[in-house]
C-alpha cells in the first residue's frame, strides 16, 4: 500500500503562482510514477503532469506545457507541483496518484490516489 497526501491549494489570482506538494508513503519504489490530475467541477478528471520516481523523466498535458514544472524530492518522499502563470481554467481540485505500470497519462493506470487539494484562480 502507497498513502499519498496532497497539500498546499488555495486560493490565487490569475497570473499568480501556486505550488502543490505531494508526500508518499508506505510501500514506496523507485519504479513508480508519481502523477497530477484536476477534476473541474462538471468536467472529466484530467492528466496534468506524471513524474518517473527514480529518472525524473517528465510528461505534461499541453495545456500547462511552459506553466507548470513537477519534480520530486527523494529525501522528502514528496512530489511538488509548481504552477506558475494560473488561469481560472486551472480552477479545479488537484490529485496526486501513483502506479509502477501502465500508461502514466490515464488515471486507470494509477493505483494509489490521494484525497486531492482545491485550487481556486480568481479572474
Amino acid at each position: 500500500q502507497v498513502q499519498l497526501v496532497e497539500s498546499g491549494g488555495g486560493l490565487v489570482q490569475s497570473g499568480g503562482s501556486l505550488r502543490v506538494s505531494c508526500v508518499a508513503s508506505g510501500r514506496t519504489s523507485s519504479r513508480y510514477f508519481v502523477g497530477w490530475f484536476r477534476r473541474a467541477p462538471g468536467k472529466e478528471r484530467e492528466f496534468v503532469a506524471a513524474i518517473n520516481w527514480d529518472g525524473g523523466n517528465t510528461y505534461y498535458a499541453d495545456s500547462v506545457k511552459g506553466r507548470f514544472t513537477i519534480s520530486r524530492d527523494h529525501a522528502k518522499n514528496t512530489v511538488y507541483l509548481q504552477m506558475n502563470g494560473l488561469k481560472p481554467e486551472d480552477t479545479a481540485v488537484y490529485y496526486c496518484a501513483a502506479q509502477n505500470s501502465g500508461n502514466v497519462y490515464s488515471g486507470r493506470a494509477y493505483n494509489y490516489w490521494g484525497q486531492g487539494t482545491q485550487v481556486t484562480v480568481s479572474s
